[in-house]
């Protein structure tokens, strides 16, 4: 019996390529640093070193803490001096990423079947953004975020995909098993990890990621249509 719904965003609800969303970030966030006189290479190597910091966070403390402890220790700069800068970027030339990412009405049709069923809804996106970047990259999308009972944000969560303690938090958060959860996503090692778990799955294929060449037939698939059908067929 399922208790819960999770969505992954990027390629899932938001259709994007990894790779230049990645490139587009660090190059908009850097320009917004160097009107403040910033060095934007500086810049860029402090927020991967956090950003890895927090892919490696074994549960020791928030995303964002250990973000900011490692970010303020390689620029040499306090969160309440910096951050201003970040909040800056994130209510403005974030903005500049949209352009990259595609859209499809599926995915709001994908989450209003979900909610249909009554039960909670969760953005599962991997939490290294603040909840800002979250909120505007699920509008982005064309989804409400109100439709979402949580939002993983680099705030609110202690593990990154794809250790299953993230997935794990999530349930607990939510009251109920791994096994009684759907997970919905486009990558078979960030999502489909939440399978080792007991958390059933589904892949979605518009853009897959599949790095270490799975077979994907062991995965209940398809395009965002068939999602929307899935979701729609479901015994709750």
């Amino acid at each position: 019996m399922l208790k819960a719904i999770l969505f992954d965003l990027d390629g899932t609800l938001l259709p994007s390529d990894q790779d230049e969303f990645t490139a587009k970030y660090f190059e908009a966030l850097a320009k917004c640093h160097a009107t403040h006189g910033n060095d934007p290479k500086r810049i860029v190597d402090c927020v991967w070193r956090g950003t890895v910091a927090m892919l490696k966070n074994k549960g020791e403390d928030t995303n964002e803490n250990v973000f900011w402890r490692v970010f303020e220790q390689e620029f040499g700069q306090s969160k309440a001096e910096i951050k201003p800068i970040f909040d800056e970027f994130y209510a403005g030339g974030f903005d500049e990423i949209k352009l990259l990412c595609g859209f499809t009405e599926k995915a709001n049709m994908a989450v209003k079947a979900a909610r249909a069923h009554g039960v909670p809804v969760v953005l599962a996106t991997n939490p290294i953004f603040p909840m800002e970047a979250q909120v505007k990259r699920a509008e982005w999308a064309g989804v409400d975020p109100k439709d979402f009972t949580l939002i993983t944000s680099y705030e609110n969560s202690r593990y990154c995909k794809p250790r299953p303690e993230y997935y794990i938090d999530i349930t607990n958060a939510l009251g109920c098993r791994p096994d009684e959860c759907l997970m919905i996503g486009n990558d078979t090692s960030d999502d489909m990890t939440a399978a080792k778990i007991g958390t059933q799955v589904f892949l979605i294929t518009d853009c897959l990621i599949n790095k270490s060449d799975l077979n994907i037939s062991a995965f209940p698939h398809g395009d965002a249509g068939e999602l929307v059908e899935f979701l729609k067929a479901l015994k709750i």
